[in-house]
C-alpha cells in the first residue's frame, strides 16, 4: 500500500517532462499544410454525420458512416475505381488535347498582334459558353461515345487556359524580355526559356482551372451517358444510383468525385509547385 504514492510521485515528473515535448509535436503537426486540412475535413465530416443524424431520414441524407460503408462497398463490388478510371482515362486525353492546342494558339498569338486579336475574341466569345451546353451538338456530331466527351472537354479547358497562359505570358517584365532578345533567342526557343519560365504560375494556375472545369464538364456529361455506349463512368455511376433510390451510393460516387479532386489538388499540382515555381521563389 505504501508503493502507491511513490508511483504516483515519480510517474509526476515525466507526465511533465512529456506534456512539452507533446506540445512541441502538436504544433510542428499544426504547422504542416496537411495536418490543416486533415482537421477541415474531420470537422465537414463531422458537421456532416450530425447533420444527417438531426436529419434523421437516410433516404434523402445518408450519415457520413453509411456514405463511406457504401463507398467501400461499392469499390469491392462494383468496380466504383474501374469506373472512375474510365472517367479519368477521357478526362486525360481531353486535357492534354486541350492544352497542347492552347499553347500552340497562344505561342502563335504572342508573336502576331491580329493572331492575338483573333484569340481574345474568340475567348470572349466562348469563354462563357458552358461546355455541356455543347453536349446536344457533339452527340448529334459524332455519336454517343467518346468523341463526343473529347470535343465537350476540350471546350471545357481550352479557353480558360488560353487565357490564363496569354495572361501570364503579357505579365513578364520587359527585363526578362530583353535578355532573351540578346541572348538572341527567338521563335519557340524564345517563348519555352524565357516565357513560359517567367509566366509558369499564371499557366499552373490557367491548369487547376481548366482541370476543375473539365472535371465538372465530364461528371456533368456523364450523367447523360457513358464514357461509350457500352459502359460507364463515375458520372453514370451517380445517375444509376439516383434511379434506383441507392442515395447512399449516389453521396459514395459525389465522395469519389471529391478524393479524386483532392488527390489531383494536392499530390500532382502540388509536387509541380514545389519543384517549379515554390523552389524557384515564384511563389510562396
Amino acid at each position: 500500500m505504501s508503493e502507491t504514492p511513490m508511483t504516483s510521485l515519480s510517474s509526476a515528473p515525466s507526465l511533465q517532462a512529456g506534456t512539452p515535448a507533446v506540445r512541441r509535436l502538436l504544433k510542428a503537426a499544426w504547422k504542416s499544410a496537411f495536418a490543416r486540412k486533415l482537421v477541415v475535413l474531420a470537422a465537414l465530416a463531422a458537421i456532416w454525420q450530425a447533420a444527417a443524424l438531426f436529419h434523421g431520414k437516410p433516404i434523402l441524407f445518408p450519415t457520413f458512416t453509411a456514405a463511406m460503408s457504401a463507398l467501400w462497398e461499392a469499390i469491392v463490388e462494383e468496380n466504383l475505381l474501374g469506373s472512375s478510371w474510365g472517367s479519368i482515362s477521357v478526362l486525360v486525353k481531353g486535357y492534354v488535347i486541350a492544352v497542347a492546342l492552347a499553347l500552340v494558339v497562344v505561342s502563335v498569338a504572342v508573336a502576331n498582334t491580329l493572331a492575338r486579336e483573333a484569340l481574345q475574341t474568340l475567348i470572349a466569345m466562348f469563354n462563357p459558353l458552358p461546355a455541356i451546353a455543347l453536349l446536344p451538338l457533339s452527340m448529334l456530331w459524332f455519336g454517343l461515345g467518346e468523341k463526343s466527351l473529347l470535343v465537350v472537354l476540350t471546350h471545357a479547358v481550352l479557353w480558360p487556359f488560353a487565357l490564363a497562359a496569354l495572361t501570364g505570358f503579357d505579365s513578364v517584365p520587359e527585363t526578362q524580355r530583353m535578355v532573351g532578345r540578346n541572348y538572341g533567342l527567338k521563335g519557340p526557343f524564345y517563348i519555352l526559356r524565357i516565357l513560359i519560365p517567367a509566366a509558369l504560375p499564371s499557366i499552373l494556375y490557367g491548369l487547376k482551372i481548366g482541370w476543375a472545369f473539365a472535371w465538372r464538364t465530364l461528371i456533368a456529361a456523364e450523367l447523360v451517358f457513358g464514357v461509350s455506349s457500352s459502359s460507364g463512368g463515375l458520372g453514370w455511376f451517380i445517375f444509376r444510383n439516383r434511379n434506383e433510390l441507392f442515395t447512399d451510393k449516389v453521396f459514395a460516387g459525389l465522395a469519389m468525385v471529391i478524393i479524386i479532386g483532392l488527390l489531383v489538388e494536392g499530390v500532382i499540382f502540388r509536387v509541380i509547385e514545389t519543384f517549379t515555381v515554390r523552389r524557384w521563389g515564384m511563389q510562396r
